[in-house]
């Protein structure tokens, strides 16, 4: 089911993860013993993050460096079939730009659509560990906007071969990511929201957010969006804080703020298990407060921290 439709039909506030597939040597076990306690939740679908694969120089017997490339977190597409076998829910798949040319991307959409994958979200992606900015593989697509063109074009039968007429008509759903901080790469807020409404125009069926700590920031972001044109679901992405290192990894690596009273909490705590449960109650205070505010979904991002997430949704069902 497309995720548009399970908004649509729904009563209530619904509920949705995020994982990480296993790390290369892992078996799919270790996912559904991540899963398995959240599924009594009855969430409406659960996404897979991608990860390009990474540069590495390996040394060689006679003294010299070899390139590899390596991806230690293999089987996304693999991942959503097996999480939609076993749970019988919707899995959602990222795609990204970074590493693939639009030919690798064309064959991946076409085995999601094989699979009966109807819902994916489109992102840019990061850049390379090695580079200091995005750069975009060679035949590759530049920028989300542009991904999202190449599948809009597949739901319509469109292929690359223009030898290829009345081609099969993909079906997908397809999201983009939204900041209500802004992207960082971004000027402006203005700027940033200017891009998401050309995503929106483009084809894109939902709004999938950063994680943010402070509400306000997302309220006036769904403003921004509304007052900008953009009226497709806006979905909050939440994480919570479970240690103090994260006060200052987070923010240097998805350019977030943290308020000061969390800050401030988390700091006075002596232990982990003390910072985990600061997190907890305050994860499960922001999502009281936009389930009242009316969202349409709560979306987890559980990143190896499943009871910490089963702890907030059973305060909040």
């Amino acid at each position: 089911m497309k995720l548009t439709e399970h908004i649509q039909q729904a009563k209530d506030t619904l509920i949705s993860f995020e994982v990480l597939p296993p790390l290369k040597g892992k078996t799919i076990n270790s996912l559904y013993d991540h899963l398995d306690p959240l599924m009594e939740f009855k969430p409406s679908w659960i996404n897979v993050t991608y990860h390009r694969s990474e540069s590495m120089f390996k040394r060689k017997t006679d003294g010299t460096f070899e390139k590899v490339e390596v991806r230690k977190r293999p089987g996304t597409v693999g991942i959503c079939a097996a999480i939609m076998n076993h749970y019988q829910v919707d899995a959602v798949p990222h795609i990204i730009c970074g590493g693939f040319t639009k030919r690798e991307t064309e064959d991946a959409l076409i085995d999601l659509d094989f699979l009966g994958i109807d819902n994916l979200l489109v992102l840019r992606g990061d850049a390379a560990k090695n580079e200091a900015a995005f750069e975009p593989e060679v035949g590759g697509n530049n920028y989300a906007i542009e991904l999202l063109q190449q599948v809009n074009n597949m739901n319509n039968g469109i292929y690359l071969d223009e030898d290829i007429k009345n081609g099969g008509k993909t079906k997908f759903c397809m999201g983009v990511a939204g900041y209500p901080e802004k992207h960082f790469e971004a000027p402006n807020l203005e700027v940033d929201l200017l891009r998401l409404k050309e995503k929106v125009d483009a084809g894109a069926e939902y709004i999938m957010t950063q994680m943010f700590f402070n509400n306000e920031r997302f309220y006036e972001f769904v403003k921004a969006c509304k007052d900008m044109g953009i009226n497709v679901p806006i979905i909050p992405g939440l994480k919570p804080i479970t240690n103090k290192k994260q006060l200052s990894v987070l923010p240097r690596i998805f350019h977030v703020d943290i308020p000061t009273d969390l800050s401030n909490a988390i700091n006075k705590c002596k232990t982990d298990q003390e910072c985990e449960q600061v997190g907890t109650e305050w994860l499960i205070q922001q999502s009281r407060e936009l389930k009242k505010f009316g969202v349409p979904v709560l979306h987890y991002y559980t990143l190896g921290k499943p009871k910490v997430i089963w702890n907030v949704v059973k305060e909040i069902r």
